[in-house]
């Protein structure tokens, strides 16, 4: 196994592993390789991944960082690979709407839901008075990983699992490995708090993870553990960390050898419930990360722009993004 050189902490963006809005990953990638980051985790699925990378080029021609680029991938069902449907047909004429209200994404109006836009964080589903909304599994690396794999070459793949799933997580790393693809990092997200029986059995979740890392011991590419305390939650509020540092605090010393990450509900405020002296190798942002972003997104959206056409709000972008992420650029 090969031993990941210790640095500063590593942080990496998360786009969604369903998330189809171009226009919005462009200027996401764009804003936060600006800012810093080292790695950006988007969908597995090539147009994606070409706007990701034309985001990145324009920062790195200005700025001169270059991160890494994830893809994510799964073997099984899994929460971060959905979306949400209705038929606005069925809506009551007075509806007051809450579903449009909670959608960070502004993915809902009139017409229902914009596919593209819908990352499947799932509140607009539990905000429906008449539960008109319902979800459906979109996962674009399904079909053909080996082939997703030889058009997009990403530098590092994020493998979505769970506890159960060692056949299927088998047949997933055996066609990595027959791939040949080249890659940096390998990431492991276990869907560790996807059930509070899972949480209350930690032994089960390591020694989970323990089998991977048998599994992928012999790939001899280095590995990141990811724990996710509370998926797609990270713009709810600040106490969505506690979750993730509850967890990270728990099993941490006992996982494999590689990075351990931070994920699922951690936001601006993760940092502050971490001890200085126990702190993650590093940390990833999603809906957090795109939260305080969108408004300016959607202003440049309506005229047919990107972010990075109009360049005093796209400093403005970029100055929230680096604020946003000092407490760690700073660990």
């Amino acid at each position: 196994m090969i031993k990941t050189k210790k640095k500063d902490k590593w942080i990496k963006l998360i786009c969604g592993a369903s998330n189809e809005d171009i226009v919005a990953i462009e200027d996401l990638c764009a804003i936060y390789t600006a800012a810093g980051i080292d790695y950006i985790d988007v969908a597995a699925e090539e147009s994606i991944v070409q706007a990701a990378k034309k985001g990145i080029e324009w920062a790195k021609d200005i700025f001169k960082n270059s991160p890494g680029l994830m893809i994510s991938i799964s073997d099984g069902n899994d929460i971060h690979f959905r979306k949400a449907k209705f038929d606005p047909l069925k809506c009551p004429p007075h509806c007051p709407r809450p579903c449009e209200k909670v959608c960070p994404t502004f993915a809902i109006d009139n017409s229902g839901i914009k596919e593209s836009k819908c990352y499947g964080c799932g509140r607009c589903i539990n905000s429906c008075p008449l539960n008109l909304i319902s979800e459906y599994e979109y996962n674009l690396s399904k079909d053909d990983l080996a082939s997703t794999l030889h058009k997009i070459k990403p530098d590092a793949v994020e493998i979505h699992t769970e506890i159960n799933r060692i056949d299927s997580f088998t047949k997933v790393v055996s066609i990595i490995k027959s791939s040949q693809t080249k890659l940096e990092k390998i990431s492991i997200s276990c869907g560790l708090n996807q059930s509070v029986k899972k949480w209350q059995e930690p032994e089960d979740l390591l020694k989970a993870l323990w089998e991977r890392y048998e599994i992928l011991n012999e790939l001899n590419i280095p590995l990141i553990w990811q724990l996710d305390g509370r998926p797609m939650s990270g713009d709810l509020a600040p106490t969505t960390s506690r979750d993730t540092v509850k967890l990270f605090e728990r099993i941490g010393s006992h996982l494999p050898p590689g990075l351990i990450q931070l994920a699922g509900g951690t936001n601006e405020k993760t940092h502050e419930f971490l001890k200085s002296n126990n702190l993650p190798d590093g940390i990833a942002f999603g809906s957090s990360a795109r939260k305080i972003m969108q408004p300016l997104i959607e202003f440049a959206n309506k005229n047919n722009k990107r972010l990075y056409d109009y360049p005093e709000k796209m400093a403005l972008a970029i100055n929230k993004a680096q604020k946003f992420l000092e407490p760690w650029k700073m660990s």
